[in-house]
């Protein structure tokens, strides 16, 4: 059974609870949009989803379809079921948070992925410690043969979406990155909406 389509307005974060077995599509409605996607164990919220651990399950650092999304316990929490974009997902980048936008010359508060995490799941009455390494849903960071990286625009097209599917009881957060000083969220540096959907 599918669910109503939900928005994610830009800047904004949203937190979602899916029982084992629901999966969550998240559609990239403008094509341009990179997503901070986290979960959480949702019976213990120091279980969460590694960018670490899944280096070292998968082998590589771009996920795909029919990859289980390790936890810091190395097990598996989501799978990715579908994928419909190119594929290039960011596992390397730390959430965006006051500190990056003023070493990018930010005087002001800016929204930030990381502000946007806690606030999602306080949405929920839940807290987590820290912020863990999101994966970073069509960011493209291409890494050359030296190990530098590059901030390159998304790959994706408008409609691409993928489907994450829960492997135990859990909380999945994303926030649609409020990036616009460069041009991760495309050329244009324009923050959209995103949005959901929950699959049985």
């Amino acid at each position: 059974m599918t669910t109503d389509l939900h928005v994610v307005p830009a800047r904004r974060g949203r937190a979602v609870r899916l029982a084992k077995g629901q999966a969550i599509q998240i559609i990239n409605t403008h094509g341009q949009q990179v997503v901070d996607t986290w979960c959480f164990n949702a019976d213990d919220m120091s279980e969460f989803m590694s960018m670490e651990h899944l280096h070292a399950t998968r082998q590589g650092i771009f996920p795909a379809k029919g990859d289980g999304l390790t936890t810091n316990r190395r097990r598996p929490i989501l799978i990715m079921e579908e994928d419909t974009s190119p594929g290039r997902h960011d596992t390397v980048i730390a959430a965006c948070d006051v500190h990056r936008y003023a070493s990018l010359g930010c005087s002001e508060y800016h929204d930030n992925c990381t502000d946007n995490l806690h606030a999602a799941l306080g949405q929920l009455h839940l807290r987590a410690a820290d912020c863990p390494a999101p994966l970073n849903l069509w960011m493209n960071i291409p890494v050359g043969p030296d190990g530098k990286i590059s901030w390159g625009e998304p790959l994706s097209k408008p409609g691409d979406h993928v489907v994450l599917r829960a492997v135990i009881d859990c909380i999945v957060v994303i926030s649609t990155c409020p990036q616009d000083m460069i041009p991760i969220n495309g050329a244009a540096c324009k923050p959209t909406e995103v949005h959901y959907r929950l699959l049985d």
